[in-house]
């Protein structure tokens, strides 16, 4: 089997940030009120840009990162749950964009776990033999498909995009990987698409709302649950003490799941790395966003252990332990 490196991360948010208190004149909440609840002091909102732009932004920075040529990428796998249409998915649009004529390319949707199940794929096809480089992204343009008159969920939520190139190399940068998920309690967190109303349907036409609703304290419990779950076991299977991890880099949801997790494994939640104050809760993005900032600022070095853990709807999760190479 092949082994599999990160050779290049990048990022993108939109240059429009929207703080509590902007956010104040058009929901009834506060600065306090979400801060108190959440850690999240302002997000990044798209004026314009859809989901296959930021993406498309994240992958030229993830290129430049790897100093390949966009020739050389044979696979892009795209995580996101706004896409920009149904057909044609956002990966073709983005190789469109960036002009990647020898890949492959196709979507998924794992919500909040999205960037973790892309990178899954995508090394097993390298492991195979069946590509050599990939890029996997993980963007949303989650202000479209939100109630902004919802303070529960509005509040949480922003928009952006990171990316990922790995590639078959002679050192292992993946120690493992664990993924799961949990069908049974996927209407914790929902949005609507097309329902059923064609001529034999017997349905009567209506206007469907595609906007995001959340059972908070369902996904609370399952968010804590599966970080503490994911720690542990990535860290036995990569036989790796918890002290020898740098970072953990969780889906940046909310900083009281971090607190109530990093209790639960008796450890300081500094080993956390978050940046969900600045932008919030932007979905198939958020880890990406934060991977590249801890390479971006030189926060780890060669031999250095990351442990990359997403959950959100579906229900899912799953999380990779990665090597600084």
């Amino acid at each position: 089997m092949n082994k599999v490196e990160i050779i290049g991360t990048g990022s993108y948010v939109p240059s429009k940030i929207v703080d509590n208190n902007e956010l104040s004149h058009t929901v009834d909440t506060s600065d306090e009120w979400i801060i108190s609840r959440t850690g999240i002091k302002q997000r990044r909102i798209s004026e314009g840009e859809d989901t296959s732009d930021m993406a498309t932004k994240a992958a030229i920075n993830a290129i430049k990162s790897a100093k390949i040529e966009v020739s050389d990428i044979e696979l892009i796998i795209l995580a996101t749950a706004t896409p920009d249409n149904f057909i044609p998915s956002t990966s073709c649009i983005v190789q469109k964009n960036i002009k990647a004529v020898n890949a492959t390319c196709f979507d998924i949707s794992a919500a909040c776990s999205g960037l973790i199940y892309g990178i899954d794929a995508a090394a097993q096809f390298i492991r195979t033999g069946r590509f050599n480089t990939a890029l996997v992204i993980g963007a949303e343009t989650l202000s479209k498909i939100i109630d902004w008159k919802d303070r529960n969920t509005c509040i949480l939520f922003g928009d952006g995009a990171s990316a990922v190139v790995l590639r078959k190399g002679e050192e292992e940068g993946i120690l493992s990987i664990k993924t799961g998920s949990d069908g049974s309690k996927g209407r914790a967190l929902i949005c609507p698409a097309v329902p059923v109303n064609n001529f034999l349907s017997g349905n009567e036409m209506y206007l469907n709302k595609s906007t995001v609703s959340m059972d908070g304290k369902e996904i609370f419990k399952f968010a804590v649950k599966v970080l503490v779950k994911l720690v542990q076991e990535l860290a036995d299977e990569s036989n790796c003490d918890l002290e020898e991890i740098k970072y953990i880099i969780p889906h940046q949801a909310n900083y009281r799941i971090i607190e109530c997790a990093a209790k639960k494994l008796g450890i300081n939640s500094n080993k956390f790395y978050t940046n969900l104050d600045l932008y919030g809760n932007t979905s198939a993005a958020s880890i990406g966003i934060a991977l590249d900032e801890v390479y971006k600022k030189s926060l780890v070095k060669r031999g250095d252990k990351i442990l990359i853990i997403g959950f959100g709807g579906g229900l899912t999760y799953g999380g990779i332990m990665i090597e600084v190479l």
